[in-house]
């Protein structure tokens, strides 16, 4: 596992909605807007399915995302990469629900897919674009 710089955690505090991109088995790219994506600690982040339909069924098949962030005052442009867990039941999951249901009481916060970071690259522009940080 990887574990993020001050820098990258700078820039992830700074982003409201994420691009996060999926896989099916087959390869099919799909990539949404999630809101609910939380740094949960130097090698962990939370995702909340509220709504996912494609994602979910490609995480069951693939169980690998990507994550961009990037934002006006990040400072910086990451991807980030990592395999998930699904999970549906315990205190990690009623933990999320918590969280969720006190920012947004009406969503359902169904499914917590929790990534362990496994890369991560600079995607800003110029010499170092698409670089492996670590």
């Amino acid at each position: 596992m990887v574990k993020l710089t001050e820098e990258i955690k700078n820039a992830f505090s700074k982003v409201k909605t994420f691009p996060v991109a999926t896989a099916s088995r087959d390869g099919i790219p799909n990539v949404v807007p999630m809101g609910f994506c939380r740094l949960m600690d130097d090698e962990t982040i939370w995702i909340a399915d509220n709504f996912m339909l494609k994602s979910l069924a490609n995480l069951k098949e693939n169980p690998h995302v990507a994550i961009y962030v990037w934002g006006p005052d990040t400072g910086g442009c990451f991807q980030i990469k990592g395999k998930v867990d699904i999970i549906d039941s315990g205190e990690k999951f009623e933990k999320m629900k918590s969280i969720v249901h006190a920012a947004k009481p009406g969503l359902p916060a169904k499914t917590l897919i929790e990534v362990k970071i496994s890369e991560v690259f600079q995607c800003s522009p110029g010499q170092g674009a698409g670089n492996k940080l670590f």
